[in-house]
């Protein structure tokens, strides 16, 4: 979350093309760069899914192509600096092919986010601190994510045994080293360079080959495997949904964002006036304000997946085509949680499956930690960042000890479970918006003055109720973290399954990941 600059105090490496129009707008060049790009970008994957599909042209041509576009939009939007992301990538497919599939997971992780890094440091410290406007760093993010991804993807699938892996990256390893066109098409092609968002290697390669829509069915002797291939549904109803999506929040974010700055939190007379509820409620709805443009930004990236066809992921049980296989948020989901770990379930959900394939499920030791600590260094380097996240870390822990020692007793009846979800829902909420102030506010002394106006009380709440409750530890031996997840998500799906539809929210994100998984899996085998 992030403040906006003025037109007038914000200068571009990209294309000055579009200036006439960022006055006329009174937005920054490069957030106008930005829209007017994406859109470009719907109308190249529309063009993209007629004239250069699967069916009509070979996927050497359709790499070309995805990776030229992506290349000259970065080049219109960053101009020289869109340089970067050949550079990583480049380097980063050396020491693949360089060091073996034996430890290139680890150097390809250090040097991407290392590179990421000092581009950042450079970017916020060099040239425009606390300036958020569309940035070079924002899409090497995303491209440090899919390299990243893939070199552990490729360590999994040829080096592992299939016995040491987990479901999730059973179904993802990848079993051949990609050619370098291959490559740069992964992370440089046009429907994902600017916003992503993150997709796995397979999912990508079986998009550009056809394959999306092709069922596997097993032979009558029960091991042979049959291919055959499956209606092809159209996108345009999903797409045209998530544009309404987008209209909505950026109308949102126009109208009513800067009517409720998340920096009031800070304000003196604010803070010397304002009673408590009030208080509260002002920070509630100035982050709830907060959140449209990221709505707006994420939706319309995965508008531009659909368009071009990618993005299927099955059918309902009502026979309806599902187009969220990289959806990156569940807009309902997010408004509606009633625990911490539910939000960042269905918030920026590709980078949450990316924490935890690359970190969360491969630590040995303090998983939570280091999945926080890494997403901090990742999201960049100015301090809120890290006071938001270290703040994350203890309101995880504090959210899971509480649902663990009461969530049972509420179970039934109905009236009671509604009672709870909505305690959990306005404690959530306000847990969640404590949280995030930093990640807005960016520098330690407005972070530490609104921390300060409210006491640390949650941070200090927070300790005090894990020193009194207990914490079931979490079971240790050769089983991985995954499993033990899955086993526990299959007894709450059981649980939940039982009380029908009383809940006052409805959703698993455990279970959406466990059947995300299940359909890579059975999808997506070659």
């Amino acid at each position: 979350m992030a403040t906006t600059s003025t037109a007038s105090t914000t200068s571009t490496t990209g294309s000055t093309l579009l200036q006439p129009l960022s006055n006329a707008v009174r937005l920054p060049i490069d957030q106008v760069n930005f829209v007017v790009c994406q859109l470009f970008a719907l109308l190249a994957a529309i063009w993209f899914r007629t004239y250069l599909h699967s069916s009509k042209t070979s996927s050497f041509i359709r790499h070309v192509v995805a990776t030229l576009l992506g290349l000259y939009l970065a080049l219109f939007c960053f101009g020289w600096y869109a340089l970067h992301f050949l550079v990583q990538s480049g380097i980063s497919y050396c020491i693949m092919v360089i060091i073996g599939v034996e430890k290139m997971h680890k150097y390809c992780f250090v040097f991407a986010l290392g590179y990421l890094t000092v581009c950042q440091i450079t970017r916020v410290y060099i040239f425009d601190y606390g300036q958020y406007s569309a940035d070079f760093s924002g899409p090497m993010m995303i491209i440090t994510q899919k390299i990243t991804s893939l070199a552990y993807e490729i360590h999994d699938g040829m080096f592992r045994k299939d016995e040491e892996l987990t479901p999730s990256q059973r179904g993802l390893a990848v079993r051949r080293m990609p050619s370098l066109l291959e490559y740069l098409s992964y992370n440089c092609n046009f429907m994902g360079i600017l916003a992503g968002p993150l997709c796995s290697y397979k999912d990508y390669i079986t998009f550009i080959e056809g394959r999306s829509y092709h069922m596997t069915q097993s032979g009558e002797n029960g091991k042979e495997e049959i291919q055959y291939e499956r209606t092809e549904p159209s996108p345009n109803v999903a797409v045209i949904q998530k544009l309404l999506i987008c209209g909505l929040s950026l109308l949102f974010h126009l109208i009513i964002s800067k009517m409720l700055p998340v920096e009031y939190n800070i304000d003196e007379h604010f803070q010397a006036t304002a009673s408590w509820p009030t208080k509260v409620i002002y920070l509630y709805v100035s982050l709830l304000a907060a959140r449209p443009k990221y709505y707006f930004a994420w939706t319309l990236a995965d508008a531009i997946n659909n368009a071009a066809g990618f993005g299927f992921r099955g059918y309902d049980k009502n026979g309806a085509a599902r187009w969220d296989l990289i959806s990156n948020l569940r807009i309902r989901q997010i408004e509606m949680s009633t625990s911490f770990k539910m939000f960042l379930d269905n918030w920026n959900i590709q980078t949450a499956l990316w924490l935890k394939r690359v970190c969360y499920e491969r630590a040995s030791l303090s998983p939570i930690t280091k999945t926080f600590l890494l997403s901090a260094i990742w999201h960049g380097v100015y301090p809120g960042y890290y006071l938001t996240f270290l703040t994350g870390v203890l309101m995880t822990l504090v959210a899971r000890a509480v649902r663990n020692n009461f969530r049972h007793y509420f179970i039934e009846p109905p009236q009671l479970k509604f009672l709870y979800d909505v305690v959990t829902w306005m404690a959530t909420q306000t847990a969640i918006s404590y949280t995030v102030v930093p990640f807005v506010l960016l520098s330690v002394k407005p972070s530490l003055m609104f921390y300060s106006s409210w006491y640390y009380s949650l941070h200090f709440a927070g300790i005090l109720v894990l020193l009194l409750l207990p914490v079931k530890k979490t079971q240790k031996g050769k089983s991985t973290h995954e499993n033990v997840q899955l086993s526990q998500s299959k007894k709450f799906d059981e649980r939940e399954n039982s009380l029908g539809q009383n809940s006052f929210f409805t959703t698993n994100s455990v279970c959406n990941q466990n059947q995300e998984i299940a359909s890579r899996h059975s999808s997506l085998k070659q």
